[in-house]
């Protein structure tokens, strides 16, 4: 579910923190490996998407298209949402034919998430560990976008969660993304920037996840900054 459209554009210098531990860059072990263990794990549906091939020295999206939207991380059938799975069996036979194959996770299920900028993620982020608040798994993707993980159920309340502090949907580039959505997990390689990665890998600490309208004033708040900086106010 989109509350608004992308409003504002802040293009700065940020980087994304990384996890303790985490490789530099690049994905590691098999694509399949990865989406077994968010099945397994997690209990999280995976269903296998799109990837990147090279065409005479130049990555290109398997999809065929030359004006593909999201190269190497989109969905590639029309029902993926039947073909997603928590099975290891079903997964290992989806990526038997297609190893290099995107893990994308459907939200509306076992989790929903929040989309933000990452210059708001990073601010709201450390506004959030500031008040102690209990986090779930964040991904960052290379093309600038951070991802909050929460309750299932919590997309559909994002835009009166925003209204009640005073904010426009319409005025905020934050994106919820419930029943009928989904997201790219690591080490999915989004476009000829990079890979998704963990900005808070999934842990046990994190299996619980919180309900949007816990982070929602701290991500509402950096999302006006940024929209205010945007105007140049």
């Amino acid at each position: 579910m989109n509350i608004t459209t992308a409003t504002t554009t802040v293009t700065t210098g940020t980087e994304l923190p990384r996890q303790h531990g985490d490789p530099p860059s690049g994905p590691v072990g098999s694509m399949v490996e990865h989406a077994v263990r968010y099945a397994g794990e997690r209990h999280w549906d995976v269903f296998p998407g799109a990837w990147l091939e090279i065409e005479g020295g130049v990555p290109r999206c398997s999809c065929g298209a030359a004006n593909c939207e999201a190269p190497g991380a989109h969905p590639t059938r029309p029902d993926w949402a039947a073909q997603a799975t928590g099975s290891a069996t079903a997964v290992r036979r989806m990526w038997a034919d297609r190893p290099h194959a995107s893990v994308l996770l459907p939200t509306g299920r076992t989790f929903d998430a929040i989309e933000v900028s990452e210059t708001t993620g990073c601010l709201a982020l450390a506004r959030m560990e500031r008040m102690e608040l209990t986090l779930g798994p964040i991904t960052g993707t290379p093309d600038g976008r951070m991802f909050f993980f929460v309750l299932p159920g919590g997309a559909a309340k994002v835009a009166d969660l925003v209204r009640g502090l005073g904010w426009s949907p319409s005025g905020v580039d934050m994106t919820a993304r419930g029943d009928g959505d989904w997201v790219a997990a690591p080490p999915t390689r989004a476009g000829t920037r990079g890979s998704v990665l963990w900005v808070r890998q999934p842990t046990a600490a994190n299996r619980w996840l919180p309900d949007a309208e816990e982070i929602i004033q701290p991500l509402a708040y950096a999302c006006g900054r940024d929209a205010a900086a945007a105007r140049g106010h």
